[in-house]
């Protein structure tokens, strides 16, 4: 196991470029082929990338409230408490890879926003408590955990196919959860893969005479520039200090929000990315106590989000050129060929898998590849809940060694990803492993 961790880790040292340089050569790679492979003029595929490529706006808006905010919630005194409780009973280095991985893995389980920030935070933690963990490693082990957000409450493709009135409901209808993340071969692999993955990265930490890089505690001494806190900065009696400490204004509106979302749910509505944005945006007030504190732990927040800022809109493009030239419709037709009834889920997975490099949002994913995996699934009268989340695992194995998501978790450790790329990609083959044979016993089992 040393040697194949010491091969990826120097691998990814020596070749692996910055995110944003990665979706600049993803960018060129999805031209090329659009025009080599769809025969699509270079001008067509030029127009497909500049017109699609701010076609994310919208949901990168969306990911910067829930990354920027869910840091504002994860760092709450209370959840601050929660998890010092957490860190403290640590104390090996073996130990804090397994508690890193469960954080972010039963976070992400529960809403994958929150967990890339939890795990990230709880990680972190970990590293500045235990002596000699290795930092790499620990940041990588609590962002392996996003992959059972494909598996989890928040399963972009699985929700969305469950919600009267989704884009595909004529040519597939409504696709219960319960023949999804709810059926037990997905319960199931839920649990096997948060049991293993965080003995698989305990089984990656450096052993005894190699090198052990740990955090520079220094970097996280809390401080603000001018050498004041929240207090410091508004220490003057006047009637606007007082409005921006005012806990009775932060409870007040904390409990509007929460009550809106209290009643939306009473009235039937969906837990949708808008919902949970509002449900973090409100209990963090809450948390939080007073307006002030709110906007300083915001503003350590937002230095998390720049990366996806300035990247999304290229990922956009990107899809847009995988969409207009047909790229996704030749990729899925050279697996759907050699697919039955039984295999088509296996075939989507990994169809998914490699198509989720050029669009690695699990809405716009599905918007692109769903329509013909549906279409296949009719006409080989393969199960469309099988088909659908096989898109949706494939969706969630790829972004192990997608950068696209990784950025927060970048953001939050200062670590490169060339740091941690080694480590996921070990974790990609594991988790990669017992996704195909779900898929593969799933389908030959005949499960509904």
């Amino acid at each position: 196991m040393s040697k194949i961790t010491s091969f990826f880790t120097e691998l990814m040292r020596r070749y692996l470029p910055d995110p944003f340089v990665f979706a600049i050569a993803l960018t060129f790679l999805a031209i090329f082929l659009a025009v080599v492979v769809q025969g699509v003029s270079p001008v067509d595929s030029l127009m497909h990338w500049g017109d699609g490529f701010w076609n994310l706006l919208a949901f990168t808006t969306q990911m910067a409230v829930i990354l920027a905010m869910g840091y504002v919630l994860a760092t709450s005194p209370l959840v601050d408490r929660l998890l010092n409780a957490i860190v403290v009973r640590v104390g090996t280095p073996r130990m804090a890879i397994i508690v890193a991985t469960l954080v972010g893995g039963i976070g992400s389980y529960l809403n994958w926003g929150f967990g890339l920030v939890v795990g990230g935070i709880v990680a972190r933690k970990l590293a500045l408590h235990v002596r000699g963990v290795h930092y790499p490693l620990i940041i990588a082990s609590a962002y392996s955990g996003f992959t059972l957000y494909g598996l989890g409450l928040s399963a972009t493709i699985p929700v969305l196919i469950s919600t009267p009135g989704h884009p595909m409901q004529k040519s597939m209808g409504l696709i219960g959860l319960g023949e999804t993340i709810f059926s037990w071969p997905i319960l199931l692999t839920a649990l096997v893969v948060l049991v293993t993955l965080p003995l698989l990265n305990a089984a990656l930490r450096p052993r005894q005479g190699e090198q052990v890089t740990e955090i520079d505690a220094s970097q996280y001494i809390a401080k603000d520039e001018s050498g004041q806190g929240v207090d410091g900065l508004f220490a003057d009696n006047t009637v606007a200090t007082r409005l921006n400490n005012s806990r009775l204004l932060s409870l007040a509106v904390g409990l509007l929000g929460l009550g809106y979302v209290a009643v939306s749910f009473l009235r039937g509505a969906n837990l949708d990315l808008n919902k949970v944005n509002f449900l973090i945006l409100f209990l963090g007030i809450l948390l939080l106590r007073t307006p002030a504190q709110y906007i300083a732990k915001l503003n350590e927040g937002i230095k998390t989000i720049t990366g996806i800022i300035l990247q999304y809109p290229f990922y956009a493009g990107i899809m847009a050129i995988m969409a207009g030239s047909g790229l996704v419709d030749s990729v899925s037709r050279v697996f759907v060929d050699v697919a039955n009834q039984q295999t088509l889920p296996f075939w989507g997975l990994i169809s998914s898998f490699l198509i989720n490099f050029f669009a690695p949002s699990g809405g716009g994913h599905w918007a692109i590849q769903g329509p013909f995996m549906i279409e296949a699934a009719r006409a080989l009268d393969s199960s469309l809940a099988q088909t659908s989340m096989a898109v949706m695992l494939g969706n969630a194995w790829n972004d192990l060694v997608q950068p696209f998501w990784i950025l927060p978790a970048l953001a939050l450790s200062r670590l490169k990803l060339k740091d941690v790329m080694g480590y996921t990609v070990i974790c990609m083959f594991w988790v990669g492993a017992i996704y195909i044979c779900t898929v593969l016993l799933w389908g030959y089992l005949g499960h509904p």
